[in-house]
């Protein structure tokens, strides 16, 4: 198996290490932290394919440069959800999910103010990569304790069987590495 997949997205090329996840498995790490030219692209190109939103939501970590870069350059609020309960939450709404990259189960949380701010909206829920689907359906569950309502789903790179489902939006398919 070779080290490293050649990816190209949204007009950039990145070269992603191969990293394994369990004996029969392994992922090519796709990591937008510090790349500011690969997040200002895909954030580009994510919009022109996405429909009408107000709200971006996301998981704290990896979606945030993500979603940050999507709401600088369509002037809409990001709200991103939280792996932990912080002191500043007056009113913590509490979800929690497994993703494929983690162990043991997330948790991710949303402060009550911040689904207020989602209430009557069309919300759009990004990351940098939909896999299992399951840090999906974590923020949905939060959406969820709202009014908004979700127009979309929205990642970078689409994982493995996750490229053939027709309820997400995405650039382009990265495959999984089976031994």
């Amino acid at each position: 198996m070779p080290d490293t997949y050649t990816l190209q997205v949204a007009g950039v090329t990145r070269e992603l290490p191969i990293c394994k996840i369990n004996e029969h498995l392994s992922i090519a790490a796709f990591i937008m932290f510090s790349d500011v030219e690969l997040t200002v692209a895909c954030a580009q190109a994510l919009l022109e394919k996405c429909p009408e939103f107000d709200v971006i939501v996301t998981a704290e970590a990896k979606g945030i440069p993500l979603a940050y870069e999507m709401s600088r350059q369509s002037g809409k609020l990001y709200i991103p959800a939280r792996k932990g309960t912080k002191l500043y939450m007056s009113e913590p709404v509490v979800v929690e999910d497994q993703s494929i990259t983690t162990a043991a189960k997330q948790t991710l949380v949303i402060d009550k103010k911040d689904l207020d701010a989602m209430n009557g909206k069309r919300i759009l829920i990004v990351d940098d990569v939909i896999s299992s689907g399951g840090s999906l359906h974590a923020l949905e569950a939060l959406v969820s304790r709202s009014t908004g309502k979700v127009v979309a789903r929205a990642a970078v790179l689409a994982e493995g069987d996750a490229a053939e489902r027709d309820d997400i939006v995405f650039l382009e398919k990265l495959p999984l590495f089976e031994h």
